[in-house]
């Protein structure tokens, strides 16, 4: 088996002000030699914090990311941000597909493919999520639904230390709810076998995270699982203590 750093991402969401440098310090600080050697530490914040959280940064290995890009590199397209934007403000990667783009801004495939080739353009890392509602679970097609979100979102051409993948059951994301281990496991495996059909071997050494509620109480079983190479962490990555807990199942 292809080894795979472990990469565990904090989704810091609308939330974050000037005022939350300080808790992002403490994960700096938190980051401490034993953990460097296992596992990366990633945060995006929203925009107006990429270019803070960079320079506070600058002397360790915390990596920062942004949240969203548009496809194009510059134009007249008020209140988006470019992936060159993010990247020259210090980013390093960038989510895209996230559910609630995906959802909320009815962002289809053909976008989110899009932006994970804007990433690429820009020298960015494209975290590319996909998932299955609940409906989609329970109705038996959550398998289906998040290979043709693979096949629709990620350029067939992908190299492996350009690309993430986050699989985030829609229903999970915030409710305290996540799917059993078993779940968990047979989701991954059939990314891993998707991805294979898609980029061809380059599959064997994308890393695969979970996202859905993850949190200190349940991340040592979840990152224990086969095939989970990380953690994409929503309201947990807010405390340091918490983001740090986490990344800390992998000691």
């Amino acid at each position: 088996m292809t080894s795979r750093r472990p990469l565990v991402a904090g989704n810091w969401k609308m939330n974050g002000l000037k005022s939350s440098v300080e808790e992002f310090s403490r994960i700096v600080e938190g980051y401490e030699p034993a953990l460097r050697e296992r596992t990366d530490l990633l945060i995006c914040p929203p925009a107006t914090l990429i270019c803070t959280l960079a320079k506070a940064a600058a002397e360790s290995a915390v990596a920062v990311g942004g949240q969203d890009c548009h496809p194009k590199p510059n134009g007249a397209f008020t209140g988006d941000l470019s992936a060159e934007m993010i990247a020259d403000a210090g980013g390093q990667a960038v989510i895209v597909g996230h559910s609630e783009r995906r959802v909320d801004h009815r962002e289809d495939d053909a976008l989110v493919h899009a932006k994970a080739e804007a990433a690429r353009r820009a020298g960015l890392v494209a975290i590319v999520c996909v998932g299955e509602t609940y409906d989609e679970r329970q109705g038996g097609h959550a398998l289906r639904v998040v290979e043709r979100q693979l096949f629709g979102s990620i350029p067939a051409d992908m190299r492996a230390d350009e690309l993430v993948v986050a699989y985030e059951p829609v229903w999970a994301i915030g409710s305290g709810l996540t799917p059993s281990t078993d779940d968990i496991a047979e989701m991954h495996r059939a990314m891993r076998a998707v991805l294979h059909r898609r980029i061809g071997d380059q599959a064997d050494r994308v890393r695969l995270l979970y996202g859905g509620s993850v949190k200190p109480g349940n991340a040592a079983e979840i990152l224990a699982i086969e095939d989970v190479d990380g953690a994409l962490v929503g309201g947990a990555s807010l405390k340091a203590a918490d983001f740090l807990a986490i990344a800390r199942a992998y000691l």
